[in-house]
């Protein structure tokens, strides 16, 4: 038995086996517009015993701090040095007393015991000043040190103020604003040679991204003008009197197809100007997407001979219905298209913990190698082998477009394998 092509038709690959690592798509979705605050986790580097996140800024103003301390404490080290130094280099005076005998606080004393009580008098003298140097001292450079921290703190801001601004103009542009430019004036430095490379960039990709709008309006207009033409045909034909029963209902059913595809169309269309991001939301009721995308493939199942098993709960997510429908269908295609005969394909739908709903399709199916599993999502790839002259299970761009509108509703989709053959798909999107 030929296994499966992973991406045909409308939907890609179904099937993976009992190892199969679960695929990860090259690039993580499209992160919410208003950036909560996040936890900070002490990592492994040297500043990781601090209780906040080490910036650039902190750091700069640990470096400035830091090295001014260090710079004072050697300076203290050695000035201490050199007082000690000095007195000990300037000997004491010597006295000699006529007659030897000189009565001193009430003790008489030999020439030779007062000098040694005058020597001792300089030393417990030298040592009471030293000492007070440096206290006084130690308390000037802690002193210092917090005027330093506070100063390196400031001109940390200070120097760090353009990259603030580099890095704010890039949150504007990551919103699709692509027409925002740094513009950095001042000295002719590495920041600014930074912002100057940045707005090089987005010259470009903005160059890049009107030229994708004028393919997609003119793009536009080549899908819709058959479309109409052919509703414009069925309309008028259903509009004869004479024309038979059948040929009413092929007619209804035809007009029903092309209208489906004139919704699709629209749908990618504005997927497509909207920069792979959707701007226009709205409430969509997830468990009624998946019963129309259920209602279509019904049939198809039918010949197939593969059971459907819905288990739908109220789920309200934010996003363009035609868009999520395409999702439904495309998995829910793909699990029939290929499953065994007499298998089934689960399709539920729940919310889950902090908003949104989450839809999953489950089947049964042939087994896809693990190597292969993590390909599933790119376009146009074939299990080696799968025999590839056959159209009936499309092209191979199913789950890349699944991929792509996932993303643009800022979700993410996980394919997981099933014991004994058949995959679980779980498509997370975020609520109202």
């Amino acid at each position: 038995m030929t296994t499966p092509p992973p991406a045909g038709g409308p939907s890609g690959a179904p099937a993976g086996g009992p190892r199969a690592v679960p695929p990860r798509p090259p690039h993580p979705p499209r992160p919410p517009k208003i950036h909560e605050p996040q936890l900070y986790t002490p990592g492994d580097g040297m500043l990781a015993w601090l209780p906040f996140r080490p910036t650039i800024r902190i750091r700069l103003t640990l470096l400035y701090g830091g090295m001014f301390l260090m710079a004072g404490v050697v300076l203290l080290l050695v000035m201490y040095f050199f007082v000690r130094q000095a007195f000990q280099d300037v000997p004491p005076p010597t006295f000699r007393f006529q007659p030897d005998l000189i009565n001193v606080n009430g003790r008489d004393q030999t020439s030779q015991q007062f000098n040694q009580q005058l020597i001792q008098s300089q030393a417990a003298t030298t040592n009471v000043a030293l000492n007070t140097l440096l206290r006084k001292s130690l308390t000037v450079l802690v002193c210092l040190a917090v005027i330093a921290f506070a100063a390196g703190y400031a001109m940390a801001g200070r120097v760090l103020r353009p990259l603030g601004r580099i890095t704010r103009t890039a949150r504007e542009v990551a919103s699709s604003d692509l027409h925002r430019r740094i513009e950095l004036d001042g000295p002719d430095d590495e920041l600014k040679e930074l912002a100057d490379t940045f707005d090089d960039m987005l010259d470009r990709l903005d160059r890049s991204f009107d030229s994708q709008r004028r393919f997609v309006a003119n793009a536009s207009h080549e899908l819709r003008t058959p479309l109409a033409i052919n509703r414009t045909l069925l309309e008028v034909q259903l509009s004869d009197p004479g024309a038979s029963a059948d040929l009413q209902q092929l007619g209804k059913t035809l007009l029903a197809t092309n209208e489906r595809s004139e919704q699709l169309v629209e749908g990618l269309l504005l997927l497509a100007r909207s920069d792979n991001e959707l701007l226009d939301r709205r409430p969509v009721e997830l468990s009624e997407v998946a019963t129309r995308a259920l209602e279509q493939i019904r049939p198809e199942a039918e010949r197939r001979e593969v059971k459907l098993r819905p288990t739908l709960a109220l789920t309200t997510v934010s996003g363009n219905g035609v868009l999520l429908e395409r999702i439904a269908l495309n998995l829910v295609q793909n699990a029939v298209r290929y499953n065994s005969p007499d298998g089934w394909v689960e399709i539920s739908t729940h919310e889950v913990p902090g908003g949104g709903g989450e839809l999953v399709v489950s089947n049964t199916g042939p087994i896809v190698p693990g190597y292969e599993l993590e390909h599933i999502f790119e376009p146009f790839r074939r299990v080696k082998g799968a025999d590839r002259t056959r159209s009936d299970k499309g092209v191979g761009l199913g789950l890349s477009i699944v991929r792509s509108v996932v993303r643009a509703h800022g979700g993410v989709i996980e394919a997981t394998p099933r014991a004994g053959g058949g995959l679980t798909m779980r498509v997370r999107i975020p609520g109202a």
